[in-house]
């Protein structure tokens, strides 16, 4: 119950609606109940049992409502009786009949307020599970599969949905309707009531006993959707490679391996699950049993109770067997439902290791310099950068070089606080990017990455998507300067053209020039490129290098390069190894000292 209460919390909002069910809900259990105990005017009627009452009872308060009801619809009857037994038995079925339509219609309104609370919860808790999973620092998803965080949000708040919201309206209106109902049976007879009281805490007994593997057998189904889930993440993500090692049948395998671990493990959950009705049915037929035994002795020897009396303490048994078997199964589904639920409140519950300060600093642009002071970083255990010190003045351009897994990129990656220095400080013009807020530091650095990475959207939202207020002529001219906008135009609907999944529908210069063009949209204070050209042909990357040239002009770069021909005029050339800095200088001086550097631009060269 504890998860529940955790998901529940996001009711707040729709407090309202709370109490609409609750009040209509009340209306509903009380017509369900009395609508049984208006059969008894009607089998009076067909067996001659209707008590003669001559004389019109009177109302003299609540404390007697009870009895003034009974002996006013029992003189009513009575009295038609005399004249015409069919137009007695007309209102008997008239009244059961008001009564029924009453009774369903709170119904309707009682589930059309609770939909407005289910479905507000669920749209609650899906902003905040996406809200959490983009705040997340990307640490986490590198050791979290994609999929698995895919279903928390997809197929776990499902599950909820059909667990958890959907008994909502079972924990209200269903007890609602068991205690209206006990109280008119202990009126009839108090012996036969607390026959049928004796069955529900049993029958909770016996249902929670079975439902207790519940919770472990859905967590490992929620689990392996998540697997399967990730598997065609990764299968749709990498499809071409896929094709071109033909490995379809071996993914398939993969894929059909763990579909046919979840075909078990959901086999055995809702196996376990189908259970609740068959046990709750039995467990019902067996009070009915032993109270047409016990009640049939009453009826038939003791001559205590009138038949009609008894058959109409058997329609209210069953009102009570029918909430009492629907909350044994909304047991069942809480068991199932918490797996889902913790899953969903693991994600929400994550603490971002990228924490905000609590005094934040606001820069408006770099002044001086970015600087790296005895910087160390690890991932796990392993050190991907020892007692890094590099100062990068305001207008520089210093690129990094080296074998790959030197740590260049884990630099740039520090610089944006996607992760945090496991010792040392980075600052800007003396400010510790710790201190400073997330949002204005991104605002401050622009970032172009190897890989082009654009959203099935229009142009010109990639393009705006660091600056949602650019206007037309800011886009255009930012296309310009990338050499994007002559290709642009030649799209079917120019800047309002959608260019597909991932940019698709672009060659790789294309998609290039667009996340260039992004950048200078922004105007970032400090440029960061990690291989922006190491990707392309050389005529795209004759048209990307112009680009970033002019990108580049009047800003503060760090540029990350594999293509040593493209910053032989940068202000400063560091080469890296094993995350030291083991040369640094022009490229004249470095190739003056004819050590790593000149090395690597001689392989480049061949």
């Amino acid at each position: 119950m504890t998860y529940f209460k955790k998901i529940f919390a996001y009711a707040g909002p729709y407090k309202i609606y709370i109490g609409l069910n609750i009040f209509f809900n009340i209306f509903y259990a009380l017509f369900s109940a009395v609508s049984f105990i208006a059969m008894v005017p009607m089998l009076n009627v067909l067996f001659g049992e209707t008590p003669k009452v001559d004389t019109l009872p009177t109302y003299t308060g609540l404390s007697n409502l009870k009895e003034y009801l009974t002996e006013r619809i029992n003189y009513e009857i009575s009295q038609t009786v005399t004249d015409d037994p069919l137009i007695a038995l007309m209102l008997s079925i008239g009244l059961i009949l008001v009564l029924f339509f009453l009774k369903n219609l709170f119904n309707y309104f009682a589930l059309f307020f609770i939909t407005f609370l289910r479905n507000g919860i669920l749209q609650d808790l899906r902003n905040d599970l996406f809200q959490k999973m983009v705040e997340l620092p990307i640490a986490f998803f590198s050791e979290k599969k994609k999929g698995d965080t895919i279903a928390r949000i997809t197929a776990d708040v499902l599950e909820i949905q059909h667990s958890f919201l959907s008994i909502l309206e079972v924990f209200i209106r269903e007890p609602l309707t068991i205690v209206f109902t006990l109280i008119l049976m202990f009126n009839i007879n108090l012996n036969l009531s607390l026959f049928v009281l004796l069955f529900i805490p049993i029958s909770g007994l016996i249902i929670s006993v079975i439902g207790k593997a519940l919770k472990r057998k859905s967590d490992r189904v929620q689990k392996e959707q998540g697997e399967f889930l990730s598997i065609i993440e990764e299968t749709l993500g990498g499809l071409t490679i896929v094709k071109a090692f033909f490995a379809e049948n071996q993914f398939y395998k993969k894929f059909a391996a763990s579909t046919h671990r979840f075909y078990h493990f959901n086999n055995t959950l809702i196996n376990r699950q189908n259970l609740a009705s068959p046990m709750s049915e039995f467990l019902g037929i067996g009070v009915i049993g032993g109270l047409l035994w016990f009640g049939g002795k009453m009826v038939l020897v003791d001559q205590s109770l009138s038949g009609t009396v008894f058959l109409s303490f058997m329609l209210l048994a069953y009102n009570i067997l029918t909430p009492a078997k629907a909350i044994s199964k909304a047991s069942y589904t809480i068991k199932k439902g918490d797996a889902a639920a913790e899953r969903v409140l693991e994600l929400l519950e994550t603490e971002n290791s990228i924490k905000e300060s609590n005094n934040p600093q606001r820069l408006d642009e770099l002044n001086t310099s970015v600087d790296f002071k005895q910087v160390n970083f690890s991932y796990g255990e392993h050190p991907l950068l020892e007692n890094f010190n590099l100062s990068l003045k305001k207008g520089q351009t210093v690129a990094l070089v080296g074998e790959s897994g030197s740590g260049k990129t884990t630099l740039a990656k520090l610089l944006n606080r996607f992760y945090d220095v496991t010792s040392g400080e980075i600052t800007i013009d003396g400010v510790n990017i710790k201190n400073i807020a997330k949002e204005n530091l991104r605002q401050l650095i622009g970032l172009v990455t190897q890989e082009a990475i654009l959203f099935n959207d229009t142009v010109a939202n990639n393009l705006c998507l660091g600056k949602l207020s650019a206007t037309e002529e800011e886009m255009i001219n930012a296309a310009k300067i990338a050499n994007a906008h002559d290709f642009i135009m030649e799209l079917p609907n120019g800047y309002q053209t959608n260019i597909g999944d991932g940019g698709g529908k672009l060659s790789g210069g294309q998609k290039q020039r667009l996340s260039i063009a992004r950048a200078i949209l922004k105007n970032p204070t400090i440029l960061v490129l990690d291989e922006a050209t190491s990707a392309l042909d050389s005529a795209s990357e004759n048209l990307v290098q112009e680009a970033l040239e002019k990108l580049m002009q009047d800003r503060t770069s760090l540029v990350i390069a594999h293509r040593l021909s493209t910053i032989q005029k940068a202000d400063s050339i560091v080469v890296m190894d094993k995350g030291k800095i083991i040369e640094q200088g022009s490229h004249l001086e470095l190739m003056q000292t004819d050590g790593a550097y000149a090395s690597l631009v001689k392989l480049q060269r061949l």
